[in-house]
């Protein structure tokens, strides 16, 4: 038997593995801060083997609240991914599983790797509608990729999309995914429309560090990147200077920030209820944006999220507080879960990369309702 994490996004601790009924793991903190959370590793030489696998420290984790009711994830190919039985006693995590094949693959949440994310970033430039650039490098000196689709006359409505701030919450990057195949696509209405009048800044992965490294929250430097929008700095969070720095030279009029909830099992969204400069006329706008994304999926729901905030007490060191005071403009905050969506159930696969793309799909739809209305 052999466990092993050294690729892409891998993470792991081995404790013990020379029982099958007793393989003990942890879950390890991000490479330079103290959050917990993500797993993602291999097993090999246990097909056909009653495994019991336990995350001694899944109690003293970020979020041990995200574990009840959870269900880890499994791949044989890491392309398709499906549920496994879990269970949480408040302290160890237990994954009970016989695998069928001699390697298999455990994650958080289905991964979404370096490579695929070079992937999409080819595949949109090949639609012939898509620029590519770089706003700058990571601490690492990756590349922060922005892609730019359409006219970028002045006139045009300015949409930002980001993802992936807190790399492990990959769900975020495929909701990307899904947005980018219907915006791409020629024959679809909605996008012809949406791109008659508006021009999209998309970022799909704000930390690929993070998400490189197997981090949950936080860059190479140990950054939560949701935490530094009111005064970000080139040596502690470069990724955020830089996407900054680019929307304040086009502007913005719509601005969604992708995120995942490890506790909460609904998709919904957070507005910017708290911001000092929010009036009448955002509130109207977030009401139809949320009437029209619910029409459009029915997974998203708008009666469980986050508390709202009251008028002048937001954080503007999180992204759409300081999005939608320093610009006046609709902002949100969508979140989706790591465990199944609660209000649309699936046993087999909960939420996944699949359903997060699909969400990314029909958020045109709310998009291009609100559109007219932005300024």
């Amino acid at each position: 038997m052999k466990i092993s994490s050294h690729f892409d996004a891998g993470s792991i601790e081995v404790v013990q593995f020379d029982d099958f009924s007793d393989i003990q793991l942890k879950i390890r903190q991000d490479n330079a801060a103290s959050f917990a959370q993500w797993f993602y590793f291999r097993l090999q030489g246990a097909a056909y083997q009653p495994c019991t696998l336990r995350f001694l420290n899944a109690g003293e984790c970020a979020y041990p609240q995200g574990w009840q009711d959870y269900q880890a994830m499994a791949s044989y190919d890491r392309v398709n991914w499906f549920r496994v039985p879990t269970t949480y006693d408040g302290q160890t995590l237990t994954i009970e599983h016989v695998p069928l094949a001699g390697s298999i693959y455990y994650a958080y949440f289905e991964p979404y790797s370096y490579e695929q994310h070079l992937n999409l970033i080819g595949q949109a430039q090949s639609s012939g509608l898509c620029d590519v650039s770089s706003l700058g490098s990571t601490i690492e000196d990756r590349d922060i990729d922005l892609l730019t689709i359409g006219h970028e006359v002045e006139s045009d409505l300015k949409i930002w999309i980001i993802a992936r701030q807190h790399p492990g919450e990959t769900m975020a990057e495929w909701f990307v995914e899904g947005l980018l195949n219907r915006l791409l696509d020629p024959q679809d209405p909605t996008s012809r429309l949406l791109l008659d009048s508006a021009t999209f800044y998309i970022v799909p992965n704000m930390n690929p560090d993070g998400a490189i490294h197997g981090n949950l929250r936080t860059n190479a430097a140990g950054a939560n990147l949701n935490r530094e929008w009111h005064a970000p700095s080139a040596g502690k969070s470069p990724e955020v200077l830089a996407v900054r720095q680019k929307m304040l030279e086009t502007g913005v009029d719509l601005f969604l920030d992708i995120h995942g909830d490890e506790a909460l099992p609904y998709v919904f969204a957070a507005g910017s209820e708290g911001v000092p400069s929010y009036d009448e006329r955002i509130s109207r706008l977030e009401t139809l944006f949320k009437e029209q994304l619910q029409l459009a999926c029915p997974d998203f729901q708008d009666e469980i999220g986050y508390p709202k905030q009251e008028k002048g007490q937001a954080e503007l060191t999180w992204a759409t507080a300081w999005v939608a005071e320093q610009f006046r403009c609709l902002a949100f905050t969508l979140e989706m879960p790591f465990k199944d969506n609660a209000n649309l159930p699936d046993d087999d696969f909960g939420w996944n990369g699949q359903r997060s793309l699909r969400m990314g799909e029909a958020a045109l739809s709310p998009i291009l309702a609100v559109l007219r209305h932005l300024r």
